[in-house]
């Protein structure tokens, strides 16, 4: 089942190249298909996954890939990954369906990439064996290099060259990390004959290391998954990235590919090295806060929307690092809540900003005002995904936000106010600016004639919506499935450090 989940989007961008590429209107059908597929698919794993099963990871796959080099392919979900592949899915036929517009050339090449980034995303959330996962996390970057270099705005190169490098610069201690680690456990099994040397997660999960080893190792891979949250002081790659990229990039972006680092954390960091987690979590602590306010502060003065919407999701996911590094289950509950949370709100308001500046070709604040007398069903769209950004009770950003401030404030109270505060500025700009575009007199001759949003683009936001406000209202069954693996990953901490 999940290999069917995993692969489908792979067979389908490959099945995309033998189609004509002037066949636009075949290649659109034919993408959305596939998501849309892929999306059904995936529904019935919600079901299968038994949370209050033997065993924590299910539906596990396994067979031997590379043995002499140990590499098997090993794919399974616990309740953590199982919802963000679930987030992936969802998101994809939105992304699709929102790209009609919005891509104008080589559109054939365009849906070939969103296909092949869907399959690795979903890679990386699947992997039980650690080469399998480093080699998805890698490949990752180049759909997304190419989406945002090819169809992004004027900067785009810049953007995207400064999106590659940080990557990289991410990830190439983590893959030194990866290797030392199979050696090491290679050389622990040369004294046991019924011993196996690999790269899978469980036989990893096992091995013995020095308080020196985990700290070397927590820096390679938090090294890595910082970049990707991105996480201050190496999160100014992705304004440029948000800005320049196209509409669907930016929601692919924000609505899955920043989760990756916050998942990193929780799969990899914590569970591996529990002693250097425990001594790293105050500085990681300060980091996180100072970027929820810092991020906030800087989108406050910002004059253009989109990157106004970026910088409040560096801000967010902030939100997401300290509540992990509170290392408690109302902290990683509501980390785990709060990066779906996140994906939809901050996906829709990206959705959001695209259609507006389809029909003005501009995204600065100066240029609108009053709008919502002429497109009353968007204005009703951007604030309900605008308060759902900012924690409204009801809709789904209050949840994760409310679990995160209830670990914090259990470990650090002071720390929880003065993150509170981000949350505070965060409504103040998101109010602002729903103010400056839909309120007010209209100033500029060129919106009077602005036409609302059509069925499509209907359509595109109504599941978003829908999502937003279930989320809001009804956490329990999201909360439920994760729970097990939350309450397994705090166990494993604390047991590992003697508390």
């Amino acid at each position: 089942m999940l290999s069917l989940v995993l692969f489908l989007p792979l067979f389908g961008a490959f099945a995309l190249l033998l189609v004509n590429k002037s066949s636009e209107k075949t290649i659109k059908y034919g993408a959305l298909a596939v998501t849309l597929a892929t999306f059904l698919l995936s529904l019935p794993l919600f079901g299968a996954y038994e949370a209050g099963g033997a065993s924590l990871f299910q539906l596990e796959e396994s067979a031997d890939w590379i043995p002499s080099l140990g590499i098997r392919y090993a794919v399974a979900v616990d309740g953590i990954s199982l919802l963000l592949v679930l987030l992936v899915n969802f998101l994809m036929p939105i992304v699709v369906v929102g790209s009609v517009k919005t891509i104008t050339r080589r559109h054939r090449d365009f849906y070939v990439l969103i296909l092949l980034l869907q399959s690795f995303m979903l890679g990386a959330f699947m992997a039980r064996d650690l080469f399998l996962f480093y080699m998805f996390w890698e490949l990752m970057v180049v759909p997304m290099y190419f989406i945002i270099g090819v169809w992004g705005g004027k900067p785009r190169i810049y953007a995207a060259m400064k999106f590659f490098i940080y990557t990289l610069f991410g990830s190439l201690p983590m893959l030194v990390a990866v290797i030392y680690l199979f050696m090491k456990l290679k050389h622990q099994a040369a004294g046991d004959p019924g011993a196996v040397a690999s790269y899978s997660l469980d036989a990893l999960a096992g091995l013995s290391l020095t308080l020196k080893e985990q700290w070397l190792c927590f820096l390679a891979f938090g090294l890595s998954f910082a970049v990707k949250v991105p996480m201050f002081p190496f999160h100014t790659w992705l304004p440029d990235a948000h800005t320049e990229a196209p509409t669907p990039g930016s929601v692919v972006l924000a609505g899955v590919l920043l989760k990756m680092g916050g998942y990193g954390f929780l799969r990899f960091a914590i569970p591996m090295f529990p002693n250097a987690v425990e001594q790293a979590a105050p500085v990681i602590y300060f980091l996180a806060t100072f970027g929820i306010v810092y991020a906030a502060l800087v989108a406050l003065i910002q004059t253009d929307v989109k990157r106004l919407v970026a910088y409040s999701s560096v801000s967010h996911m902030g939100l997401v690092v300290l509540g992990i590094f509170a290392l408690n289950g109302d902290g990683i509950r509501g980390s785990v809540y709060q990066m779906l949370a996140h994906g939809l709100t901050t996906g829709g308001l990206f959705l959001l900003v695209g259609m507006i500046y389809e029909r003005r070709h501009t995204r600065e604040f100066s240029q609108y005002g009053g709008i919502a007398k002429r497109m009353p069903i968007f204005a009703t769209f951007f604030i309900i995904i605008t308060l759902g950004s900012v924690g409204m009770p009801g809709l789904n950003g209050f949840v994760g936000e409310f679990l995160i401030f209830m670990g914090t404030f259990r470990v650090s109270p002071f720390t929880a106010i003065i993150a509170v505060t981000g949350v505070v500025f965060g409504a103040w700009y998101m109010l602002a600016t729903v103010r400056k575009i839909f309120f007010g007199q209209i100033t500029r001759d060129e919106n009077r004639n602005l036409r609302d949003i059509d069925g499509r683009e209907i359509a595109l936001l109504c599941p978003l919506v829908l999502m937003i406000v279930l989320m809001g209202v009804a956490p329990g069954p999201f909360i439920a499935k994760m729970e097990p693996s939350v309450k397994a990953i705090v166990e494993t901490y604390q047991s590992a450090i003697g508390k």
